[in-house]
This record gives C-alpha cells, structure tokens and sequence, in this order.
C-alpha cells in the first residue's frame, strides 16, 4: 500500500482526486493537507472559511494538516513551511502527495521540482483529462460545489455563488476552460461521493475584493 496525503484545496479537482484515489486498492490515504491565510482563517484564493474545510474533513474522514501561512506571505515563507510539513510527512511514512492539477504544466514542474529533495513522491491523478470531460464526469457521479471566488478579469462577477452544474458549464463564455484552470473561478465542495454525508452550506454575502468576486459560505 502507498501511503498518499493529498493536498486538499477544499475544491472539485481535490475532491474528485480523492474520488479517485479512494477507488485504487493500492492507495492508502492518509490525510489533507491545506495551507490557511492565519490571518482570516481561510484557504487561499478558494476563500473557505477554516469551519467550512474542518466540516469537510470530518466528511472525509480524514485527518487535516493545516500548514498556516501568514498574511502577506512571501515565496520564502510558503517554501520554508512546506518543507516543514514534507519531514513529517517523510517521518510518518507517506511515501507520495497527490495533486488536482489538471494541465498546467508550470505548476506541476514547480511541485515536482520542490518534492524531489524530500523523497516523496508527486502524483497527478486528474493530468490532462479533457477539462469538459472532467467537469461532467464530476457533475454525473454525484460532486456537489458552488463557486467560491471568481476572477472578474477573466469572468463576470455574477458566477459568484453559482452552482457548478451543467446549467453553470452552458452558460460559460467559451474561452473559459470548464474547471476553471487557469483561475477563472474556485469552488467550495459540500456534497459527493468522497463524502460520508453532504455539508449544510449557508450562504453569506458576497463581496468584491482587489478584483476577486467571493461568496462566503458557513
């Protein structure tokens, strides 16, 4: 068995690679691991509040690694920290940590290039699926989430809220990838099969923030 932490976004593509992973016999998962803005209590661009990504969690029904990041925080800061939780996670015997990445390939050589010294190995078990194949994949088996944080650059702040359903892909422009790669939106997940029961989400009001529309849940 090979014993994987996942790094849990609180988002579809994490939530959908633990899908995924739960489903190999010759997968051992061993907990999620999120980074945490210390200052509001939230993940990072996904805007989740830290009650929220516990409940999530608890669904799971796995152990969360938070590694807490200051606010601002610099490149220096996030390495130092992930270099941190990397020892433990060698210390405790997990051989791999597994990403939702879907194609960005500067993204995934960055990761690979920072877990090379530790010894643990990068998995990528979503890579290079075609994004709307995934994303109706996602929706059909049962993967229930609502767009947390949108980038009014790249799309319009009313998706902000939003259901991601096939009514949400429709509607769409079409130069947006459907899984919102390249950060057109986040999601907040509450409901799936990689959950042991679905997540009451409240809403809450929805603000524009340095040119990110978020919704808040609870």
């Amino acid at each position: 068995m090979k014993r994987v932490l996942l790094s849990w976004s609180s988002g579809k593509d994490s939530a959908w690679t633990l899908h995924l992973l739960r489903r190999n016999p010759g997968i051992e998962l061993v907990g999620l691991l999120t980074t945490l803005n210390s200052e509001f209590q939230r993940v990072a661009m996904h805007g989740t509040r830290r009650s929220v990504l516990e409940a999530q969690a608890e669904a799971a029904q796995l152990p969360l690694w938070i590694v807490p990041l200051p606010w601002p925080c610099s490149n220096e800061i996030y390495e130092q920290r992930m270099t941190e939780v990397c020892k433990r996670a060698v210390d405790e015997h997990i051989d791999a940590v597994a990403f939702g990445d879907l194609f960005l390939q500067d993204v995934r050589a960055y990761r690979e290039t920072q877990l090379k010294p530790t010894g643990l190995e990068p998995l990528f078990p979503l890579w290079e699926i075609p994004t709307g194949e995934l994303a109706r994949a996602m929706i059909a088996g049962g993967l229930r989430a609502r767009l947390s944080c949108v980038d009014t650059k790249q799309l319009p702040g009313s998706f902000a809220g939003r259901e991601f359903d096939a009514a949400l892909l429709q509607d769409l422009p079409p130069e947006t990838d459907p899984c919102g790669e390249r950060g057109e939106f986040h999601t907040c997940v509450y409901a799936g099969p990689m959950f042991s029961a679905p997540l009451s989400l409240e809403p809450g009001e929805i603000v524009n923030r340095d040119g990110f529309m978020f919704a808040d849940f609870q």
